[in-house]
């Protein structure tokens, strides 16, 4: 099967006028240290590689993580989440090196449904990565992932 083309334009004056790719420009990947979402990190780096895309990587501590507890607790858990964030972003920066793409790691604290969201809609993206939940519970109350989805503002790609 062959299609023609009406346009009888010289092929190297059409291509001047292409962007260069039709995928995402700006990526947000929603990563939090679990095996899925730094499967979904490689994705999204590999095909940020292969679009030319930049991406943003989004590390949420949950407020439900740190509410509730004594007083005692909370420092030594913030300690923690800060050391979670140390260490993903050394795992970012290897990834991304070795791939040769551009991206950056924000952390911030809220619901992670929030928050990647606002990240989304701050840095403009185009689309959003996250891995698929490996929490029996949001069968229930939901993922990360179906909400994301659900809100219907952005392709969302969940990683197995």
């Amino acid at each position: 099967m062959s299609i023609a083309c009406s346009d009888t334009r010289d092929v190297h004056e059409q291509s001047r006028y292409e962007l260069g790719t039709d995928g995402p420009r700006v990526m947000v990947v929603g990563i939090d240290g679990s095996p899925t979402s730094l499967r979904a990190a490689a994705y999204a780096t590999g095909m940020a590689r292969r679009q030319g895309s930049r991406l943003v990587f989004v590390y949420v501590v949950g407020y439900s993580a740190v509410s509730g507890l004594a007083a005692g607790f909370v420092g030594p858990l913030t300690e923690a989440y800060g050391q979670v964030a140390d260490e993903l972003q050394h795992e970012v920066v290897d990834l991304v090196n070795a791939r040769g793409v551009e991206a950056t790691l924000q952390v911030r604290r809220g619901d992670p449904y929030t928050e990647v969201s606002r990240a989304a809609d701050e840095e403009q993206a185009d689309a959003v990565v996250v891995g698929a939940s490996m929490q029996a519970g949001h069968k229930l109350i939901g993922s990360l992932a179906g909400r994301l989805v659900r809100a219907s503002r952005w392709p969302v790609t969940v990683v197995p």
